[in-house]
């Protein structure tokens, strides 16, 4: 009897850890809260915290193995009580069963059929992998690419909450990278959309950034959803109640009521009181009277009319937020702290309003037949935008939105190359700040020297420039005691003469400051003929560093400016350039292309790249940052100090390695070799890119050299299973690799080639050591996706996995990529795709 109540407790013992798995439940700090299924915030407990299921066991195990310990001391004579120990610890168990009723159920039907019970192994299978799942979910290896693959696969809602409750442990940095395979699974398969809401919600409430990213997301992959019904439709209502401002930050509503002293008193409804008694003489305006008697409500609706969104006010991008210039606000700004919005003003508006206009501005843009109607209309567009900065609007980029923008230079945007669509760059002056939403915008600056002074004011305090011309200096923070009555008098028609004969001194003064300095001294200047003949000869031997305008290529010149010297240029003609936060930013603006493509092949080349950095794989790879606002638009965050391989060879004349050699210095010199090294390692691992991602429409246009040497890659619309013409296949190399590109290595049987060839080698294997950390990015995209590249269905996904050749042993491997880049080197297609392009687009 003793060793049957020993087994009986042992086995008990057994099941008692394993059903610990199923009742664990994440713990989260103190001061947070927690969600539950439903997506509703629960306060957090103090005392009685939930843990996980193995510490509530603890208790059971611990008189269980007092019951082994009595058998096995060999008190036999207690064995009637000791089994009756047991069966009151199953009691107690009863509610750590994993076993649910229908499976009871299920049990009872079987011994009433007559079907064998199942092995003992298989009966604590089930359990046993629960056991390891959960190590795996709570030991250090866990990150959120295996959280991701998890929620994908997994189709126990348990596990599933286990892991929407495990967001909130992860960085939000890590979250918002795979965000667009977290909504796209949230949009297409509704049991994860129920374990992540809470998370989605959360975030929302929290943070503007992600608010906007989120619906942008979710209006790009909501498209491919044909049939909306209660399956799916759960993305589009997520969408929605972002954009009607319903996932706001819970806030007091105490608070915020403090007055302005910055606004005027008969704004602020808690200030003003109702007369006691009607008065003949009213000391205040009539609006004083009318304000203290309207509902608060009607009178923060009517003070938040704003015209947000009218480029021709002047206000497009204002919230009409009147919460940072409270006295709340101040004081907030003063210590540090960050300023939430009472007043109900719109948070993401603004924002939404501004990437509209530009995206508005492509559309327009595109109705042009060529490229200086487009360019003049773009020239046109934006100043009348820049009626409207600054204002607190940032561009969109994650790590680089604290920033307000304060200026568009309209002259400086040129439209890209493309015959169909009219994508085009700008560049975009900003103001760094340590809060966006606090922060205070920096008032209205004229770009002349004429300002809005009062007649009184002292024109001597304005701010002398190096070059001699005077410019205003304005305040940080604009003021409120601006009266539009009192900026001009009878005085302002000779400051209005005063600044047109500065301006054209000023415009005269760039052309030669030593002219001017020489006028202004009435002595001449004698320069001798021997430095003439130096000057001359310097310019001519000199490496030509810029291209000369081509109106039709305008982006050529633009694009070959080194950055610094933009960036100096532009900043020295800023009336915000004196500014110690001043900085200068570019982007792209495209419509009429699906960007999710190139937003899924720069989530891998990221990947990709921390893979390499691993495994201290010297291979070069630049990832650009994408932002997709919906199914046919978005933006593209360019790389500077670049130019297209077509564009060196059309404005240059010269071959590839000439052109090296031009740039960086002679093929021995140290320039020359560290460019060439450059070349190598982001030619090697640009080709393997292009390899694992099938990446076609290899044109020169399509491929970029930057200021060090590096090749970079851009526009990735033809990947996986899709192809130019129509999906024809024309281009069936791995990658493309040229002749010219094997000039500028040393030739096929050079060190630096062979060099090539190893870092190939050591990429795919490295990549191949880490594949499930890319396979479940490109897979979980998939599900229920209208992109091209999935045309081939799973096939697509298959052919992937096998371009890592899981099966082959390194040997194996290095003879196969001998073959690669053989087939790629001596490519017909290759070879006739770059001509059929030069035919037909002119792209050499």
């Amino acid at each position: 009897m003793a060793s049957s109540s020993s087994h009986n407790a042992a086995h008990f013992e057994r099941s008692l850890s394993a059903s610990a798995v199923d009742h664990t439940i994440y713990r989260q700090s103190p001061d947070s809260k927690w969600k539950d299924q439903n997506g509703n915030e629960q306060e957090p407990m103090e005392e009685e915290t939930p843990v996980s299921g193995v510490h509530k066991v603890n208790g059971l195990l611990e008189n269980v193995k007092e019951v082994n310990c009595s058998l096995r001391n060999g008190h036999a004579e207690n064995g009637e009580n000791l089994s009756e120990k047991i069966a009151a610890l199953k009691v107690e168990s009863n509610g750590l069963s994993t076993v649910s009723e229908e499976e009871k159920k299920e049990k009872v039907k079987d011994e009433v059929l007559g079907k064998p019970p199942l092995p003992r192994n298989k009966q604590n299978s089930t359990s046993g992998k629960q056991s390891w799942l959960l190590r795996l979910f709570e030991s250090k290896m866990f990150d959120m690419s295996i959280a991701i693959s998890y929620l994908f696969n997994s189709k126990e809602p348990g596990v599933q909450t286990y892991l929407g409750n495990r967001l909130f442990s992860f960085p939000e940095e890590e979250v918002d990278f795979y965000l667009p395979q977290l909504l796209n699974m949230y949009i297409h398969m509704h049991d994860v959309a129920e374990a992540i809401h809470p998370y989605i919600v959360y975030r929302c409430r929290h943070s503007v950034e992600f608010s906007l990213q989120t619906a942008w997301i979710l209006s790009a992959f909501s498209a491919d959803v044909l049939k909306p019904n209660w399956k799916n439709s759960q993305g589009i209502k997520l969408k929605n109640m972002i954009l009607n401002e319903e996932l706001r930050p819970k806030v007091d509503k105490k608070a915020g009521n403090l007055p302005s002293p910055t606004l005027p008193h008969a704004l602020h409804p808690l200030t003003v009181t109702t007369p006691v008694k009607k008065t003949h003489c009213r000391s205040k305006s009539d609006a004083t009277g009318i304000y203290s008697k309207m509902p608060h409500s009607q009178t923060t609706g009517n003070l938040q009319k704003s015209n947000t969104g009218d480029l021709s006010t002047g206000r497009a991008f204002d919230s009409g937020c009147i919460c940072v210039q409270s006295s709340e606000g101040i004081v907030n700004d003063l210590t540090g702290k960050e300023t939430v919005c009472h007043c109900g003003a719109p948070r993401l508006k603004p924002e939404l309003e501004f990437v509209n206009a530009l995206m508005n501005i492509g559309s327009r843009l595109q109705q042009l037949p060529t490229k200086e109607l487009r360019t003049s209309r773009l020239i046109a567009e934006l100043a009348m935008l820049n009626l409207n900065l600054p204002a607190r609007v940032w561009l969109p980029f994650g790590t680089n939105s604290h920033h307000h923008i304060v200026r568009i230079p309209h002259t400086q945007a040129i439209v890209l190359n493309s015959k169909e669509k009219a994508p085009y760059l700008l560049y975009v002056e900003v103001l760094e700040v340590e809060n966006v939403y606090s922060s205070h915008v920096p008032s209205k600056r004229l770009e002349n020297t004429l300002r809005f002074t009062k007649s009184e004011e002292d024109l001597t305090t304005c701010y002398v420039r190096s070059n001699g011309s005077p410019h205003p200096e304005f305040s940080l923070y604009g003021g409120s005691e601006f009266d539009d009555a009192e900026c001009w008098s009878q005085e302002d028609d000779e400051i209005l003469q005063f600044a047109v004969k500065t301006r054209s001194v000023d415009t005269l003064s760039q052309f030669s400051v030593d002219s001017t300095t020489s006028a202004d001294s009435k002595e001449p200047v004698y320069i001798a003929a021997g430095d003439i003949r130096k000057r001359l000869s310097e310019h001519f031997t000199a490496p030509k560093s810029k291209f000369e305008r081509d109106p039709e290529d305008p982006s050529a010149a633009a694009l070959k400016e080194p950055w610094e010297e933009k960036v100096k240029r532009i900043r020295d003609a800023s009336p915000y350039g004196q500014l110690p936060n001043w900085k200068l930013l570019s982007v792209i603006i495209k419509c009429g292309d699906d960007l999710r493509q190139e937003l899924l092949v720069y989530q891998v080349l990221k990947v990709l790249k921390n893979i390499w950095d691993q495994e201290h794989v010297p291979l070069w790879i630049e990832p650009y940052h994408i932002l997709a606002t919906s199914n046919n638009s978005g933006m593209i965050q360019p790389v500077d100090n670049t130019v297209s391989i077509h564009q060196i060879k059309k404005h240059s004349k010269k071959s590839l390695k000439e052109y090296f050699i031009q740039e960086f210095g002679e093929v021995n010199s140290e320039g020359f070799l560290t460019a060439q090294k450059n070349f190598v390692q982001s030619c090697a691992g640009y080709c393997l890119v292009c390899y694992l991602m099938q990446v076609k429409d290899r044109h020169n246009g399509n491929i970029l050299l930057d200021s060090d040497g590096h090749i970079i890659h851009i526009d990735f619309g033809f990947i996986l299973s899709t192809s130019p013409g129509k999906n024809l296949g024309f281009e069936n190399s791995p990658f493309k690799l040229t002749h010219e590109f094997a000039e500028v290595m040393g030739g096929l049987e050079s060190d630096m080639f062979e060099y090539f060839k190893i870092l190939i080698l050591q990429g795919l294997v490295a990549s191949r050591k880490h594949m499930d950390k890319i396979i479940p990015i490109v897979e979980i995209m998939q599900t229920g996706s209208g992109l091209p590249c999935f045309g081939n269905g799973m096939n697509t996904i298959r052919q992937l996995k096998e371009r890592f050749h899981l099966n082959l042993t390194e040997e194996q491997l290095q003879l196969y990529v001998d073959q690669l880049v053989e087939s790629s080197l001596n490519s017909l297609t290759t070879s006739l795709y770059d001509k059929f392009q030069y035919f037909t687009n002119g792209i050499l």
